[in-house]
């Protein structure tokens, strides 16, 4: 039996949950909100009020100390710039909201945040809503752009597939006369050096007699 040991393991060996905490502080520091099971939320609590505490105290070996346990330098330096909106707070730096259970396994799912986050998060919420609108505006735009490109390329198409018509008609009745006029012109010259020729052919007949 397990009395009077406390911690989760989570199903995990202990490098590999040592790993996954760090990580989970790393990115609740870094994003000040995250999304993560309960039992996991749970776990990551006592480390994050220890990170906060190092912070609070500012000195060179706290830092030592965070940058040893969490995972980019800047989670260290932005540690110590929201350690100081504490104050004199001794614990109880963040809350765990729960969010309903996750598609799947049924786990129960938590959001996970700092207290005096609110503003921040306010802040990224209206990025977002600016980002998706001016994303929104764009495809309208490439949207419109492209419906009046293929307007313009279909109505070329249709006075393309007109004007060949008529001009393919016109080449073959002028190659057609041309073709037929040299015949003609060759046949008359014909007929008519034949009659020439008849015709001295009966004068020297009739100069004989």
């Amino acid at each position: 039996m397990r009395h009077r040991r406390a911690g989760w393991k989570l199903g995990r060996n202990t490098e590999h949950r040592r790993a996954l905490l760090r990580n989970l502080v790393t990115s609740l520091i870094v994003e000040e909100r995250i999304e993560t099971t309960i039992t996991k939320a749970k776990a990551m609590r006592p480390h994050v009020e220890k990170m906060i505490t190092l912070g609070k105290r500012g000195d060179v070996a706290a830092r030592r100390l965070a940058a040893a346990f969490l995972m980019t330098r800047d989670a260290v330096d932005k540690l110590f710039e929201i350690s100081s909106r504490y104050g004199d707070r001794q614990g109880g730096y963040l809350r765990i909201v729960h969010s309903g259970f996750r598609k799947g396994d049924g786990g129960e799912k938590a959001f996970v945040e700092l207290l005096g986050s609110e503003k921040t998060l306010d802040e990224k919420r209206q990025k977002r809503a600016e980002l998706r609108a001016k994303r929104a505006e764009e495809t309208r735009k490439a949207m419109e752009s492209a419906e009046e490109e293929n307007k313009a390329m279909r109505d070329q198409e249709a006075a393309n597939e007109s004007a060949p018509k008529r001009s393919r008609r016109n080449s073959a009745r002028l190659s057609l006369s041309q073709k037929i006029e040299p015949r003609v012109a060759s046949r008359y010259d014909d007929s008519v050096a034949s009659n020439l020729l008849c015709s001295k052919i009966m004068r020297r007949s009739c100069c004989h007699r």
